[in-house]
């Protein structure tokens, strides 16, 4: 299975992905749908504001140990809730000098602070909401616990392999911040990578993950012409490792099938000066998606199939 080069060759000078994409996602989509089989088969079990509602590398990263919105606060599904130790990045590894920022999205405290979220923000093309609340599984665990989690679980995967590793938030703020900030923080760590960490919220039945790529912007403050190749190039990566990984499938509903989305109405996108994508991991409103969303176990695979594709992109 195949998102332009994995099963991932040796380090060796980074180069531009060439020819056809759909080439490069042919040779992915049989491997997923086996991978989609496989969950199907099993049930779906976990064993195995800015996105808008509506693939691989050497030396991966080691899987280890790491930390497990609306108009009301909801109850998180049974299961344990892990909190993420402390971590600072290992004295050496292959990312070291590296700087990820990871980009959790929306904030658990956003649906105290509708008024603040609801104003509008410049990203460029247009004016947008700074966030929103995010979406839920039926069952009422929120997107915004998600994505923190994951995020906790990368900083720590990454941190290992030396990279330094900030948050947007690490729900150490009230709200926010707004999609302006997000791109603004990438910016000026001046960061080698940024993945923004979403989950769905489309309609039942469809599933499956996809990876969101910035658009050629030239408006306003937007000007995404030196991060598109770049950008593109650490989406196909992380969309890769992200299948090798989870087993999961590429989204049925968005993207044709090969996982991959251009987008040009994202202010965290639009307003980046460093290589960025989004990835919706799943969909929080399908039974099964939510069923891999909430298990623990699953995020675990999640964060260490985004942290791979990092890594593959960062050594090149």
């Amino acid at each position: 299975m195949s998102y332009a080069g994995p099963e991932f060759e040796p380090s060796q000078p980074r180069r531009s992905r060439r020819g056809p994409l759909t080439v490069a996602l042919a040779a992915l989509v049989p491997g997923a749908l086996l991978g989609w089989l496989v969950y199907e088969t099993v049930g779906g079990s976990g064993g195995g504001g800015d996105s808008g509602r509506a693939g691989a590398g050497s030396s991966p990263p080691a899987a280890s140990s790491a930390p497990s919105d609306d108009a009301k606060e909801p109850s998180a599904p049974e299961g344990p809730t892990e909190t993420p130790a402390s971590s600072a990045p290992a004295a050496s590894g292959p990312l070291k000098g590296k700087v990820v920022v990871i980009d959790p999205g929306h904030n658990p405290g956003n649906f105290r602070h509708t008024s603040e979220i609801n104003r509008t923000v410049d990203i460029g093309t247009n004016r947008k909401e700074c966030d929103t609340t995010g979406t839920t599984t039926n069952d009422g665990y929120t997107e915004a616990k998600f994505t923190l989690d994951v995020a906790r679980r990368m900083r720590t995967l990454l941190e290992e392999q030396g990279a330094t590793v900030k948050l947007t938030q690490d729900d150490d703020r009230p709200y926010g911040p707004c999609v302006d900030e997000r791109a603004r923080i990438g910016n000026e760590a001046k960061a080698d990578a940024v993945v923004s960490i979403h989950a769905d919220g489309s309609g039942a039945g469809n599933r499956g993950f996809h990876v969101i790529l910035p658009g050629a912007v030239r408006a306003g403050a937007a000007d995404t012409r030196e991060i598109v190749a770049p950008s593109r190039d650490l989406g196909e990566r992380v969309a890769g490792r992200f299948v090798a990984v989870t087993g999961s499938a590429p989204s049925n509903y968005v993207g044709d099938g090969g996982g991959l989305v251009t987008r040009k109405d994202l202010g965290g996108l639009n307003l980046s000066t460093v290589p960025k994508v989004f990835i919706e991991c799943g969909n929080m409103r399908d039974s099964k998606d939510a069923a891999l969303l909430t298990s623990g176990g699953w995020r675990q695979k999640a964060a260490q199939g985004i942290s791979e594709g990092i890594v593959s992109f960062l050594r090149g």
